[in-house]
């Protein structure tokens, strides 16, 4: 009997791809919930994450990028999560992580956790996605008609949870059509090991796996 066999390709990691070259009036940076229940210290998700921030470098990394893209040209877009008072967005019976969110009442509108961290507040040139409710950046907002609108044809993620937010934005994005590139040092999940395993076994299915320092640098190749 003969057997076919394959072997699914993944994208290369930054150790041993090409050097990456991105012109920046095709490039935006979308940066997923840089919000304070995450990012800042009395935030209710701040201690699950707190250690891989500190890992990665996670805040002060995707200042840099940020900066750094805008400086060159590039599109800056800021994707937060935000309910309304009773997240009545969300099911009456909900499970999984949304039925966390909503018990918690995190990412209200209005509130300090759902405002955007000082480090990472939006400049008047930047753009803010609309309506994220769920976990996909794109699922219920605006952020592909922003992409579109902009001319962009390749879209940098970072932010929060790796695992989670940002790998439904990932593989939305690679669906669409877009060149997916996906920072492991501007992104942060509630564990070490999860970090690890969607950078090592998820990233390069959907994104080319890479980092802020490679990011800044083919901006300017």
């Amino acid at each position: 009997t003969f057997v076919r066999t394959s072997s699914l390709k993944m994208s290369d990691s930054e150790e041993t791809a090409a050097p990456i070259k991105l012109d920046p009036s095709e490039t935006a940076i979308v940066l997923i919930e840089y919000q304070n229940e995450f990012t800042s210290s009395g935030g209710a998700l701040y201690d699950a994450v707190k250690d891989c921030m500190a890992d990665t470098g996670t805040l002060d990394n995707s200042k840099k990028v940020m900066d750094s893209a805008r400086a060159s040209g590039a599109t800056i877009i800021h994707v937060p999560i935000i309910f309304e008072s009773g997240h009545n967005e969300i099911s009456k019976k909900p499970y999984g992580i949304l039925a966390g969110i909503k018990e918690g009442e995190l990412f209200k509108n209005g509130t300090w956790g759902a405002e955007f961290c000082d480090l990472m507040k939006p400049a008047e040139s930047d753009l803010i996605v609309k309506g994220k409710n769920g976990l996909c950046g794109f699922s219920s907002t605006n952020l592909d008609f922003l992409l579109r609108q902009s001319g962009i044809k390749n879209v940098v993620l970072g932010g929060f949870l790796t695992n989670c937010c940002i790998e439904s934005t990932m593989r939305n994005a690679y669906e669409l059509g877009y060149q997916v590139y996906t920072m492991k040092d501007c992104c942060a999940a509630t564990s070490l090991d999860a970090q690890k395993a969607a950078y090592e076994h998820t990233f390069g299915m959907f994104s080319v796996p890479t980092t802020s320092t490679e990011i800044m640098e083919g901006l300017k190749a």
